[in-house]
Parts: C-alpha cells; sequence; structure tokens
C-alpha cells in the first residue's frame, strides 16, 4: 500500500487555509473531470484530489491525517502504525469505487455517490455500520469443572460474566460469546468475546481426549490375589472396581462410558501400579525369603531369551 501526499495533490502547502484549500480542489476537480478532461487517466486523478480534499476540509480527519508526521513520501510503502489513533469514524464508498486502500486504513471510509455542478464536486455523505472489534481472553477451569459443566463467575476485561464452560471441552479450546466485544461503529453490533480455555493439571487424573486415566496402587498381594477397591470418579462418587488375581504393574482396567461426556462418552481407565512395602522387621524379611523359595518365578525371563 502506497502512501498519498493529499497536499501534493492539491498542490497545496501542509499550513494552508481551508480556503486556499477548497479553491486548489475547485480549479482542480474541473480540470480533471472525466466529462472534461481528454487526459488518459482524468478518473484516477479526478478521485484522488476528491479523496484529497475529502481529507483535508474536515478539520477532524486533517488532524488525524497529520499525526502520520510530514516525512512521509507519495507512492512510499506504508503500513498504519501500531496502536494507530488517527482513526475517524467515516462513511462507505467514493465515486461508486470506493477510497484508495490507504484511505480505508487510516479512515475507514468516505462518501456514497458523486454530483459534479455548479459549485463543483459534492460529496453526499452515507453512515458506515461496523461490526465492533473481538476481544479475546483465557480462563483456568478443572477437569471437574469441565466434566460437570460448570457455570462459572470471571472477570474478562473489566466485566463481571456468567460463563457456561461446554461439558467435555478440550484444552485451549474457545468459547465465543457474542456480542461481548468492543462497541460497534456507527450503530453497528458489538464485537464478540473469544474465550480460550485452559485446563488447570489433576493432582489424581490424566486426560486422552474423551477418556480419563487414574493410577491405582495396589499392594503385592492384592495383585496376586485379587481384591476389591474403591476408585475416585470425576464425577466426585466411588466406584467399586475388581482387580483380577494375577494383576500386574501397568495392567489397565476399563470403566466404559465414565469418562468424559460426549455422544458417545469417553471411558475411564485405571491403571494398576504394584507398590512393594519396606521391610521393617526379621519377621518380614522371612516371609519374602519364603516367598523367593516357594515361587519358580522369573520375571525377567523373556528378556534373558533375547
Amino acid at each position: 500500500m502506497q502512501y498519498i501526499d493529499y497536499y501534493k495533490v492539491l498542490g497545496v502547502e501542509r499550513d494552508a487555509s481551508q480556503d486556499e484549500i477548497k479553491k486548489a480542489y475547485r480549479r482542480l476537480a474541473r480540470k480533471y473531470h472525466p466529462d472534461v478532461s481528454k487526459a488518459a487517466d482524468a478518473e484516477a486523478k479526478f478521485k484522488e484530489i476528491g479523496e484529497s480534499y475529502e481529507v483535508l476540509k474536515d478539520k477532524e480527519k486533517r488532524a488525524a491525517y497529520d499525526q502520520l508526521g510530514a516525512n512521509w513520501k507519495s507512492g512510499q510503502e506504508f503500513h498504519a502504525p501500531p496502536g494507530w489513533e488517527g482513526h475517524v469514524d467515516m462513511g462507505g464508498g467514493f465515486s461508486g469505487a470506493g477510497f484508495s486502500d490507504f484511505f480505508e486504513s487510516i479512515f475507514g471510509g468516505g462518501f456514497a455517490g458523486d454530483q459534479f455542478g455548479a459549485g463543483g464536486f459534492q460529496g453526499q455523505r452515507r453512515s458506515t455500520r461496523r461490526k465492533g472489534a473481538n476481544q479475546s481472553a483465557s480462563i483456568s477451569v478443572t477437569l471437574e469443572q469441565v466434566w460437570r459443566g460448570d457455570e462459572i463467575n470471571v472477570s474478562v476485561n473489566g466485566k463481571n460474566l456468567k460463563i457456561k464452560i461446554p461439558k467435555g471441552v478440550k484444552d485451549g479450546q474457545k468459547i465465543r460469546l457474542a456480542g461481548q466485544g468492543s462497541p460497534g461503529i456507527g450503530g453497528g453490533p458489538k464485537g464478540d468475546l473469544v474465550i480460550q480455555v485452559n485446563i488447570k493439571p489433576h493432582h489424581l487424573y490424566q486426560r486422552d481426549g474423551k477418556n480419563i486415566e487414574i493410577e491405582l496402587p495396589i499392594a503385592p498381594w492384592e495383585a496376586a490375589l485379587g481384591t476389591q477397591v474403591k476408585v475416585p470418579l470425576l464425577s466426585g462418587k466411588k466406584i467399586q472396581l475388581k482387580v483380577p488375581a494375577g494383576s500386574s504393574s501397568g495392567k489397565r482396567l476399563r470403566l466404559a462410558g465414565k469418562g468424559m461426556p460426549g455422544n458417545p462418552p469417553g471411558d475411564f481407565y485405571v491403571r494398576l501400579k504394584v507398590d512393594v512395602p519396606a521391610i521393617e522387621s526379621d519377621k518380614q524379611r522371612e516371609l519374602f525369603e519364603q516367598m523367593q523359595a516357594e515361587f519358580d518365578f522369573n520375571p525377567r525371563e523373556n528378556l534373558e531369551r533375547m
């Protein structure tokens, strides 16, 4: 996008008075009007003159344009400065073809329709209704809140909002709240508020998509003989789980449909971990030595065959 020197287009100095700008515009508009001029670029020149006059004749738009400084040259590659605050709300297109990209980047609008009569070019304003800018924020929630689909109170961008957490929402997923963003322009609708959901790490559970997994410590004799244990679910309830005899560390037991809600819901997995107790007496040592003697068991048998 190229910078346009509106003062240069009209052939006036940057400190020109409004009367000087108006006279320069009328003279050039008559000279380059497509119905009068035979020049090949008359139409483009006429639009550029009209655009320049639209900016410089208006106190607010001229002041905003002047904020860019006097060091720019026509044709120089231009990008609006970050955080540009010179924006002036305006109307829509000019001469049925719209203003230049440069104009749109600074002001975002213009005229609708054009007439050229005895008084020169006259623009007819029309309002521009534009949706406000979207805003973004993030919230942190727990796995339990995601499982239940809780409604939580949060303060976002200075506003207190109630946000319904979608059941089973994924980490990093975004929620769009229509109409909670920046105010619209020219009576346009408000923008949206886009909230990223960050799920806090849990001290018990791990999540894999819709599935939930928990590590369950068991004693060696429970693994060998089998047992019944209570397992805490995300719902807060505990479910009775049968551990089969001969289970070993790493074995996964599946509770169908007890994971994250959905259609279908995910599963809940219990991963067993055999914990060996510390030997704290001679009698306990004797029991382990007795087991060693009684069992013909080598857990590394497969490795030794390699």
